[in-house]
């Protein structure tokens, strides 16, 4: 079961055999109200107790303060309560995860930090299909985002549509 809050977006998604259930809305203070309901609806569908879990993952950030702490705090109560394994997994990964890059193509990821700013990361798309890093997570205005990056073929992220300039720029280059 992993779940995110970082962003507008609240998620939870329970991989099972192979096969992925989502709840998902896009909500700006909202997050701590329909985390603990989506994951109640998920295992019910699904027909399973916590317990039946072999573990949890959720979005570690880059995000808002009080989006990370609500994701932080949940999986923490539900993974105590059921003796389960958690996994961070940062959410500039995880954009960069759905992007369709071949082998070697870099994935620049942008979310908006809010206040005229963006959390962005680089990702290269290894032999194996994985994501290795090739920048640090940072924050930073949109225009001292770097895109002279080798291999930069994609960008993905929320902060590209709610920031007009660093759009054009990722367009020129």
């Amino acid at each position: 079961l992993a779940l995110d809050t970082s962003t507008e977006a609240c998620s939870v998604a329970l991989l099972i055999n192979g096969a992925t259930q989502l709840r998902f809305e896009i909500t700006e203070r909202s997050h701590a109200e329909l985390i603990l309901p989506m994951v109640d609806s998920l295992l019910l569908e699904a027909g399973l107790d916590l317990g039946d879990l072999d573990g949890l993952a959720f979005g570690r950030g880059p995000g808002g303060f009080t989006g990370l702490r609500i994701a932080t705090g949940v999986v923490q109560g539900l993974a105590l309560g059921a003796n389960l394994p958690v996994a961070p997994v940062s959410s500039l990964a995880a954009v960069a995860e759905q992007v369709p890059a071949s082998e070697g193509e870099v994935v620049l990821v942008c979310n908006d930090a809010r206040m005229g700013e963006v959390y962005w990361a680089a990702f290269r798309r290894d032999g194996s299909g994985g994501l290795e890093a090739v920048s640090a997570e940072s924050v930073s205005p949109p225009e001292r985002v770097p895109l002279d990056l080798a291999g930069l073929r994609h960008a993905a992220g929320n902060g590209i549509a709610r920031y007009p300039e660093l759009r054009q720029r990722l367009e020129e280059a």
